[in-house]
């Protein structure tokens, strides 16, 4: 992670969380700043097994909201580059209808940051 992490009021997990990004810290300042309960990687869901059992392909969301029951993956890339992530939300969100999943781009953040001046 780039930075120390600070102490979050709203944080749920068991163990501290560490940051893959700058995105995701800030993502979960976000949350924390709002007073959104919150999770980092709670869950890993499998999207593909072979024959023998074996994952081939899974997806672990960046966030899950408890109150809000939904799970938010985070992003720096370029909108046009995700394509990998994007198949990951739609196979998910096809292996598992029930799940409210929502993928947040870093242009998200900055216009979160621009309309409530962080």
């Amino acid at each position: 992670m780039i930075e120390e992490t600070p102490t979050f009021s709203y944080y749920r997990g068991v163990k501290e969380p560490s940051f893959a990004t700058r995105t995701e810290l800030e993502a979960a300042k976000l949350f924390d700043y709002y007073r959104i309960a919150w999770e980092y990687e709670p869950r890993t869901f499998i999207l593909e097994q072979d024959e023998k059992g074996n994952i081939l392909e899974a997806f672990t969301p960046d966030f899950y909201l408890p109150d809000l029951d939904l799970f938010i993956e985070v992003t720096e890339m370029k909108q046009s580059l995700v394509t990998a992530k994007n198949r990951k939300v739609r196979k998910l969100r096809e292996m598992h209808p029930e799940l409210r999943v929502k993928l947040l781009y870093r242009k998200d953040f900055v216009r979160m940051a621009q309309k409530y001046g962080l």
